[in-house]
């Protein structure tokens, strides 16, 4: 199975609030995004979007500039069913982040909960952070979440690379400054405790 059939499967299998990444709401993600992009009009990107609130949150805050992308189309189907008449403000993106094309300079924010931490194939982590280097503008804002270094080996099935800041960092390059990092328990539907990290970094190159 490959990765799409994977995550298609995933989410045609089990409601959202039953999904081990589900939380009703991304306050970290939100509070930094409200606080980086005080303009609602600035271009941001949720990748991996999956079927989380961000997006909701972020529309009702006024954003008019929101795109979401993932590699499950019922993922972003059962958004769009949520949102209603909302869904035709947001650009919806099916595909692979390793694979995909994005505009240069497109984005002034970049937010990624939980899909970095998927690519164990260093190849695809490469191209990940190629397409990143090419979307995000120069000091435009990256927010990463991964699985910290005493988080469990896999999550949904699969492996997954742990980080701490410094080596997230070293992954990415030196065209990225390190500019803060925070730390959050995350306790799954079933109860299981994740250690993820949160890092914000700005495009400098």
């Amino acid at each position: 199975m490959d990765r799409r059939e994977h995550w298609e499967q995933v989410y045609s299998s089990k409601p959202s609030d039953r999904l081990g990444w589900y939380k009703p709401r991304l306050q970290t993600s939100l509070d930094w995004i409200t606080a980086l992009a005080p303009d609602p009009g600035e271009p941001i990107i949720d990748v991996g979007g999956g079927a989380s609130t961000l997006v909701d949150d972020l529309l009702d805050r006024g954003y008019t500039d929101i795109t979401v992308l993932d590699l499950a189309g019922p993922a972003l189907d059962r958004i769009k069913t949520r949102l209603g008449e909302r869904r035709s403000a947001v650009t919806w993106l099916c595909g692979d982040i390793t694979e995909i094309e994005l505009e240069e300079n497109a984005f002034q924010l970049w937010h990624d909960r939980a899909v970095f931490h998927f690519l164990t194939e260093g190849e695809d982590r490469k191209e990940y952070i190629n397409v990143l280097n090419q979307a995000l503008m120069l000091n435009g804002h990256l927010i990463i979440a991964t699985f910290g270094l005493d988080a469990p080996p896999k999550c949904s099935g699969l492996p997954v690379v742990r980080y701490e800041p410094e080596t997230l960092h070293n992954e990415l390059g030196d065209n990225f400054i390190l500019a803060e990092t925070f730390f959050e328990d995350h306790v799954t539907p079933s109860g299981v405790r994740q250690k993820f990290i949160f890092c914000r970094f700005i495009k400098r190159a």
